[in-house]
């Protein structure tokens, strides 16, 4: 494993189990077992230490919408239109991500959310806040392939939705109505709101 992927990882756990004030680079050593000092000779800066810890999030949620046959890139090839039959795939897919993000990558989840609410106080950090626009710039090359009447509004609206019920079901707010993280009934639940929220943006 790269000295990037050793410290990144260590960073992403610290975030998640102790929240920001616990990501210092002594604490990364130490977490990463590594010698006093190695990752301020890495990542010089907090803020570029978090860069580096957003970036490594961000490959790990690139591979997973890969390994669930969804494009990662912002403009991916697409069939020149998507019926309703489309729709209900992707929703399932993407549903399968999200119980991903929920269970074996629950850990990389809390983290991302936790580093885009530092960067909201700390204008030396809002360069993370473009963390999503990959997706988004997939959102709508997807709805304007589903005949959505306006997919660059659309298509970060969509994101937005999705990224809420990502959290909603991450911070447990719907624990007594929804299906436990990494069940059958959770990714049904999960897809039958997606398919919900696809067919609303695009009338189908």
């Amino acid at each position: 494993m790269s000295r990037y992927a050793v410290i990144t990882d260590a960073a992403i756990e610290l975030v998640a189990e102790l929240g920001m004030r616990g990501l210092t680079h002594r604490a990364v050593d130490a977490r990463a077992s590594l010698p006093p000092g190695t990752t301020s000779a890495y990542y010089r800066t907090r803020k570029a230490l978090i860069e580096a810890l957003v970036q490594r999030i961000a490959d790990f949620d690139s591979a997973d919408l890969e390994r669930n046959a969804l494009p990662a890139d912002a403009t991916p090839a697409l069939p020149a239109a998507l019926g309703p039959a489309e729709l209900d795939q992707l929703a399932v897919q993407v549903a399968a991500v999200m119980d991903g993000w929920l269970t074996t990558g629950r850990t990389r989840t809390l983290a991302r959310y936790a580093a885009l609410l530092e960067a909201t106080h700390h204008p030396e950090l809002r360069t993370i806040l473009a963390y999503g626009n990959a997706s988004r710039a997939q959102a709508c090359a997807l709805l304007a392939a589903a005949g959505a009447e306006d997919p660059e509004q659309a298509g970060p609206q969509f994101v937005a939705c999705v990224d809420g019920l990502l959290f909603d079901r991450l911070i447990g707010a719907g624990a007594l109505t929804a299906p436990p993280p990494g069940t059958a009934e959770n990714r049904a639940d999960l897809a039958a709101a997606l398919r919900t929220l696809l067919r609303a943006f695009t009338s189908k």
